[in-house]
């Protein structure tokens, strides 16, 4: 078997990308949110990381069993 190269592993590369769009556009929500609440107190950016990422793990949680 030959290495990917060139065109192949691009292709690899944006198919992946593709699949698990939805959890990257979770996260970069979830930064842009805890951003902010950190810029008006730190306390408060992390708190909001927290619950954030509590949430982002229930809702992956749930979506693996409409997977199947």
């Amino acid at each position: 078997m030959r290495p990917l190269a060139g065109k192949d592993m691009m292709k690899k590369i944006i198919n992946q990308l593709v699949r698990h769009l939805n959890y990257l556009v979770l996260l970069a929500g979830a930064a842009a949110v805890t951003a902010g609440a950190g810029m008006l107190c730190p306390a408060a950016g992390w708190l909001t990381g927290g619950g954030l990422a509590l949430a982002g793990a229930v809702l992956s949680i749930m979506g693996e069993d409409d997977a199947k």
